[in-house]
């Protein structure tokens, strides 16, 4: 039989519980409402046993970003053009809100983490490379530049519907199908 202590000192994937339950409070509070202290309880843990895997608060966090870019990365991968990288993009910030909060304020983070900055590295890798599938016409002297044009159009929509501010807008349409729209307006896949 195992006794509370047992419990509190013994747990089967403490750092999943731990990053699960700040992505919870993340995704309906906020990251500014995280405590380590207070995930430990929810985990059922000692308040120094998530220490043990983060160190601090910083180190959750930026365990939050990884796992967010590593996400972003394989979702992104399967995009066929620049133009379903952005609807990807959109999806995965509605799916996965708590992680998109944290991966775009390198101040919560430890912005030098080797398996961040991997993670990072795949995820802008994947973005960049749709903008090869644009026709000559929709891209600029500077693919970076494209590449900005883009982003800022893929991540202003996703933080647009995130704060609720295209329910308007957007009406009953699907966010998706909108995106697409908005995007064929802009960026032509070469071929097309």
């Amino acid at each position: 039989m195992t006794s509370d202590r047992d419990r509190t000192y013994h747990h089967g994937d403490l750092r999943r519980a731990v990053l699960t339950a700040a992505l919870d409070v993340i995704a309906t509070e906020g990251p500014a409402a995280l405590s380590l202290r207070d995930l430990a309880r929810r985990a059922g843990v000692s308040h120094a046993a998530p220490a043990h895997h983060f160190k601090d608060r910083t180190g959750l966090l930026t365990a939050i970003a990884a796992e967010g870019y590593s996400l972003f990365a394989d979702a992104l991968a399967g995009a066929p053009d620049l133009r379903e990288r952005g609807v990807a993009y959109v999806r995965f910030a509605a799916t996965h809100p708590a992680h998109f909060q944290v991966m775009f304020q390198p101040a919560l983070y430890r912005t030098d983490d080797p398996d961040l900055l991997a993670a990072k590295d795949r995820a802008t890798a994947e973005l960049r490379s749709g903008v090869a599938t644009l026709t000559p016409a929709a891209r600029t002297d500077d693919p970076r530049l494209t590449g900005v044009a883009a982003w800022s159009l893929a991540h202003g929509f996703a933080t647009l519907l995130l704060s609720g501010n295209l329910t308007d807008a957007v009406g009953d349409r699907d966010p998706e199908e909108a995106f697409r729209l908005l995007a064929g307006l802009l960026f032509t896949p070469g071929g097309a």
